[in-house]
C-alpha cells in the first residue's frame, strides 16, 4: 500500500485535494483515506469531510482526533493502527492533516511537516496531480505482517500449503537493565542493491521442496524503539519446512542483504557497523 499525506491550513483546500486524489488512484486500486479531526464527526453527514471522501470513491475513511480516536464501528485508532489496518487490503491511503507522520507529503500553504514533501503549493489548485501519483509511484510501500500473509493466501500455490511462518524483527529499546535507551533507529540502503538482493533470496529459498511462497521486507528510514523492522513470511507444505525456511531467510537477509543501520540512544548515536 502507498501512504500519501495532504497537509496545511483549513482554508488551503486539503479536502478537496484529497477527493481529486481519490478519484484518480481509484481508478487504479482500492483507496482509505484518514483525516485528522477535532472531533467525532456524524458518520457520512452530507457535505462533511468524511462523506465527501466516500462520495470520491474511498472504500474506508477513518476519523481520528488528538484525544482519541473515531472509525464507524467506534473503535479507537491511532493513526499507525489505522495505516496498519488498511495495509492488507488496500492500494492506497490518502491522510489529511498529520503533519508529524513519516510518511509522503503535499505539502500546502506552507505547512510544517515531517515526511518527505512530494509537491508543494500555497492552495490545492497549484498542485499537479500527475505529478504527485508520478512521484509516489517511486515512494516505499507501507508493508505489514498481515500485507504479506494475505499476498501468502493468494498464491496461485497455496492449494498446496498446509502451514504458514512468520518472521518479525522489532526496535528493541535496551538489552540489560544498565543500557541507555534507544529512541530510533535509522536503516539506509543502496537504491535498488538491497532489494533485488532480498528477491534473490525468496526465490532461491521458494525453489526448496515443499515451500511454495517466501515474502519479506525491511523498512528503511527513522524506526522508533518498539516499532517493526523487518518481516519474513514463509508457505510450505508443512511446518517442518515453514520453520526451517523462515529461519533461514532472516539469516541470509541478515547476512547478505546490504542494509546500513545507525542506532540512536538518549545519550549518543552511531552507524551499528562502525562501533
Amino acid at each position: 500500500m502507498k501512504p500519501l499525506g495532504v497537509v496545511g491550513p483549513s482554508d488551503s483546500g486539503k479536502t478537496t485535494l484529497v477527493e481529486r486524489l481519490t478519484e484518480r488512484l481509484s481508478e487504479e486500486g482500492r483507496v482509505g483515506t484518514i483525516k485528522h479531526m477535532t472531533h467525532a464527526p456524524e458518520i457520512d453527514t452530507e457535505g462533511k469531510d468524511t462523506e465527501r471522501h466516500r462520495e470520491a470513491g474511498a472504500t474506508v475513511t477513518y476519523g481520528l482526533t488528538d484525544e482519541e480516536s473515531w472509525f464507524a464501528t467506534g473503535d479507537d485508532l491511532s493513526l499507525g493502527e489505522a495505516l496498519d489496518r488498511l495495509a492488507p487490503t488496500h492500494d492506497y491511503a490518502l491522510v489529511e492533516g498529520f503533519s508529524e507522520a513519516r510518511i509522503p507529503q503535499v505539502v500546502l500553504g506552507g505547512r510544517e511537516h515531517a515526511g518527505e514533501a512530494l509537491a508543494e503549493a500555497e492552495t490545492a489548485d497549484g498542485v499537479d496531480l500527475d505529478d504527485v501519483i508520478d512521484a509516489l509511484s517511486g515512494t516505499e510501500p507501507y508493508v505489514t505482517l498481515e500485507t504479506l500473509v494475505a499476498r501468502a493466501k493468494r498464491s496461485p500455490r497455496a492449494d498446496r500449503a498446509g502451514a504458514i511462518a512468520t518472521f518479525t524483527g522489532r526496535v528493541r529499546e535496551r538489552d540489560g537493565e544498565e543500557d541507555d535507551p534507544t529512541s530510533y533507529l535509522e536503516f539506509e540502503t543502496y537504491e535498488g542493491v538491497a532489494e533485488g538482493r532480498m528477491r534473490a533470496i525468496e526465490e532461491e529459498l521458494a525453489a526448496r521442496e515443499g515451500v511454495q511462497e517466501v515474502l519479506s521486507h525491511h523498512r528503511t528510514g527513522v524506526v522508533a524503539s518498539g516499532e517493526d523492522i523487518v518481516f519474513v513470511v514463509v508457505l510450505a507444505g508443512h511446518r517442518e519446512e515453514a520453520f526451517r525456511t523462515v529461519e533461514d531467510g532472516i539469516n541470509r537477509l541478515k547476512d547478505e542483504v546490504p542494509i546500513f543501520k545507525k542506532e540512536v540512544t538518549t545519550d549518543e548515536e552511531f552507524w551499528v557497523h562502525t562501533k
